[in-house]
């Protein structure tokens, strides 16, 4: 029988060397969307001066007015450097910084799964490509397809995108998930303690019952699903499977890794790709179905998609291998 740790050092190291790959091309994003926003022609006739009172924000289903006098560009600023911040501080920590995490692996380390945001948030993106990839393939065999929203702007839709990693995620994780395992699980009462739970449900939560957990990740999940079809600007029906698959692994991050970590799971599969989208579609004068063919996107889609598999095969091994050793130990 082969070592299975054995097996897990040899995927670590091509894991570690793609998943540094897609670090390099997520700090490409940061200032490919600064140039979207204030630099391409991708809106047309509306640009980053754009009246922010004209444009909804969407937050968990509901369309909410933006009263204030301000302009799209400003909105961006304020959530392209939130989403800075967030990603500065996955790639310190919490216990190692990312280069040091990929290190460690290269040289056949154990690190626990915790150690660094970045790692995890690279694993978790992946995934759901992969798996989002699986059921949009398996639909098309039986004539589904999914379609996006009818967006008249480009500009404005590349803001929606930008903006919903944090609306949605406080709307459907924090509210919907955070909340109802705090009511359930919390052990002690104070405003510390419960924006603490909220932000890491599984470091500060007494959680005994995972399968509850678990339950509420998945009837959340479905919500989300049926949220990106009824909802808003809604999608076609063919949407609800991946965006239920995606929300109950984003609800899984969120349970095990904190918030932090759920919203740039969610802004990699929004901001991360379609900066990328948007960017070649701008450069070529390409529509966005085309840009989708292009052998860059074709490229990274590669690169995430050996990655998530690798991601797979890296946990389902961890799995077994930790069974196996608890066996060991009765």
């Amino acid at each position: 029988m082969p070592n299975l740790n054995n097996i897990l050092h040899g995927i670590g190291i091509p894991l570690s060397a793609l998943a540094s790959v897609i670090f390099g091309m997520m700090i490409l994003s940061f200032p490919l969307g600064m140039y979207l926003v204030f630099n391409s022609s991708i809106g047309d006739d509306i640009d980053y001066s754009f009246p922010l009172e004209q444009f909804d924000i969407f937050i968990a289903g509901i369309n909410l007015g933006i009263p204030f006098d301000f302009e799209i560009g400003d909105m961006f600023i304020v959530f392209w450097s939130i989403f800075l911040i967030l990603f500065i501080i996955t790639f310190l920590g919490p216990k190692y910084n990312f280069l040091k995490s990929i290190n460690l692996l290269l040289n056949k380390q154990n690190i626990d799964s915790d150690a660094n945001y970045l790692v995890n948030i690279i694993k978790w993106f992946s995934i759901i490509v992969v798996i989002s990839g699986v059921i949009n393939f398996i639909q098309e065999t039986f004539g589904v397809t999914t379609l996006p929203p009818e967006y008249t702007n480009d500009l404005t839709l590349f803001l929606a995108i930008t903006v919903s990693p944090i609306t949605e995620e406080l709307g459907f994780r924090v509210m919907l998930i955070g909340i109802p395992l705090f009511l359930i699980f919390a052990h002690k009462s104070s405003f510390r303690f419960f924006f603490s739970s909220l932000w890491h449900p599984y470091n500060n939560l007494h959680i005994m019952q995972h399968k509850r957990a678990i339950g509420i990740i998945i009837a959340v999940g479905l919500f989300f699903g049926l949220a990106h079809i009824i909802t808003g600007e809604p999608w076609s029906e063919g949407k609800f499977a991946q965006a239920t698959i995606s929300g109950i692994i984003i609800g899984w991050v969120y349970y095990r890794y904190g918030l932090i970590s759920a919203i740039l799971v969610h802004w990699a599969t929004n901001y991360f790709i379609y900066s990328y989208i948007f960017f070649i579609s701008d450069l070529n004068q390409l529509s966005i179905q085309n840009v989708l063919s292009h052998s860059m996107i074709e490229t990274l889609e590669i690169i995430l998609v050996v990655t998530g598999v690798l991601s797979i095969v890296m946990i389902t091994i961890n799995y077994f291998n930790t069974k196996n050793q608890k066996k060991l130990s009765m």
